[in-house]
């Protein structure tokens, strides 16, 4: 089962994987035509109401597959107002093929006539909020008529995710049902929904409750679309206009001591991945060394070459301003340095990115922290795990392991293809190359990991992680072949993690 919001991601990188959103359109419309010759007879007259999306889209590729039927199609606004290219393209099919088609610019001039069935592709479940007019009367009137009503993906007025009128908390089941303390809302009351690849959690709750009939249609959509990442999973990332520093996540990075590059470069990553601001705590005696390689990083010093158990009121201090806290990059494996790992996180209940030598705490650790843990082949075959086998074999023992971490984590371990899970949910991310085995990247993820998790929830955070440091990494392999440098994937990451369908 699927939310919208998780279809459309799924539904974008569906093209990505090379099946082009005009052939799932012609696979929904197909969908719908068959619902339609499922309920009434050829020759029947057919009337199908469009919006100006690929809702309506799909609607208008229906058309051309009815035409044993008295069809009419009526699009709720002006053509050249129609908001996606494939859905321009059928309305120009369409138009050529003498289908009688009409417009409605005001619910004023709105006529439904008397069809023998009404086809609902109005808005699809991407919209949110109340009904706005035409569609709003339009709905009013469809609702009233005696004809039984089509719903393409869901009736126009209602979200797909609770099962309530859009815009409103009032149940739209209880409203076609007379319940006097439901609000009465601009929806339409469909007695058929055909909604595509997966059910959607309030269509399937109404269809329960007698609501409508609901048919899931499997448009062509493969599996690989959910399960590896891609530039769907790009669309959460949205910035609100009137953010300000702070809103878009607040990063710290525990790192340093033998080593002062790999904090440096975690850090630099989490603000190229779009952390507002990035804290580094790091020993003293690296300190001076990280501040000089980004002067835009905050550092912290901690006293000595090394973290120790002493250092940890102090970083709970700074964890506490902080959304999401990196643990890990450039610590080293001294006794009292894992000693203060395992101290911090013990008594941390935030989310945190433990990598590097600080994974070595993690098997017994307790802690009420949301762990995403970044391993290598060889750090995850250290956990306890089982790095060996083909993609799927590796998938699987990346999954049991997640399942039976207490407390719960979720895993990415990183290798040709990237394995992400909690247990529950396991994406893959193919993006990468072997040039990537240069020393530096897995601290980059780190960053990347950290940046996101301050903004999404722990598994989305690390599987768009794990495909943006792999894409920065193409995109750097591009220019610089295997002499590319962990930096050359920080100069990409704001590209990588860039929507260019939302930019174009």
């Amino acid at each position: 089962m699927l939310t919208a919001a998780r279809m459309a991601e799924v539904d974008r990188n569906a093209a990505a994987l090379g099946v082009p959103r005009a052939k799932l359109m012609e696979s929904s419309g197909n969908a719908v035509a068959r619902a339609v010759r499922e309920r009434c007879e050829p020759g029947a007259s057919v009337r199908l109401l469009c919006g100006r999306g690929n809702n309506g889209g799909d609607a208008l590729v229906a058309a051309r597959f009815l035409s044993a039927y008295d069809v009419s199609v009526e699009l709720l606004g002006r053509p050249a107002t129609i908001r996606t290219e494939i859905a321009r393209d059928n309305w120009a099919a369409l138009e050529a093929t003498g289908v009688e088609t009409t417009t409605c610019r005001d619910s004023s001039g709105f006529e439904l006539g008397d069809p023998d069935l009404i086809v609902d592709a109005m808005l699809g479940t991407g919209v949110t909020g109340a009904l706005r007019e035409p569609a709003a009367t339009v709905a009013r009137v469809v609702s009233e008529a005696d004809a039984p009503v089509v719903a393409v993906d869901v009736p126009s007025g209602v979200d797909a995710d609770t099962g309530c009128v859009a815009g409103g908390d009032a149940d739209a089941e209880a409203v076609v049902a007379g319940d006097p303390t439901a609000t009465r809302s601009a929806f339409v009351d469909a007695d058929s929904v055909v909604t595509f690849h997966d059910a959607k959690p309030g269509l399937t709750e109404l269809a329960d409750r007698g609501a409508f009939d609901l048919t899931v249609a499997d448009i062509g959509i493969p599996p690989a679309a959910e399960r590896v990442v891609g530039p769907g999973d790009l669309r959460p990332l949205t910035r609100a206009s009137d953010s300000h520093k702070g809103d878009n996540g607040e990063v710290l990075v525990v790192g340093g001591g033998p080593y002062a590059g790999a904090p440096t470069l975690a850090a630099r990553a989490a603000i190229r991945a779009g952390g507002d601001l990035v804290r580094v705590a790091v020993p003293s005696a690296v300190a001076g060394a990280v501040q000089g390689f980004d002067e835009s990083l905050i550092v912290r010093s901690l006293s000595g070459d090394r973290l120790r158990p002493e250092h940890v009121d102090r970083l709970h201090e700074l964890a506490a301003g902080s959304d999401t806290v990196v643990v890990g990059p450039g610590l080293g494996a001294d006794e009292e340095t894992l000693a203060a790992v395992e101290s911090f996180l013990g008594a941390y209940d935030g989310t945190a990115v433990v990598d590097a030598d600080a994974l070595r705490v993690v098997p017994d650790l307790e802690t009420d922290a949301r762990l995403i843990c970044t391993p290598h082949r060889g750090e995850f075959a250290r956990m306890g795990g089982d790095p060996d086998g083909d993609a799927d074999a590796r998938a699987t023992a990346v999954e049991a392991f997640a399942a039976g971490l207490s407390p719960a984590a979720t895993l990415l371990v990183k290798g040709p293809v990237d394995v992400i899970s909690d247990g529950e949910t396991t994406r893959r991310s193919r993006t990468g190359n072997p040039g990537m085995t240069v020393g530096g990247t897995g601290d980059v993820l780190a960053g990347v990991t950290g940046a996101l998790a301050a903004v999404l929830a722990p598994t989305r955070a690390a599987a768009l992680a794990a495909w943006a440091n792999g894409r920065a990494g193409d995109a750097a392999h591009a220019a610089s072949g295997d002499g590319l440098a962990a930096t050359d994937l920080i100069d990409e990451l704001p590209t990588a993690l860039r929507d260019e369908e939302v930019d174009a």
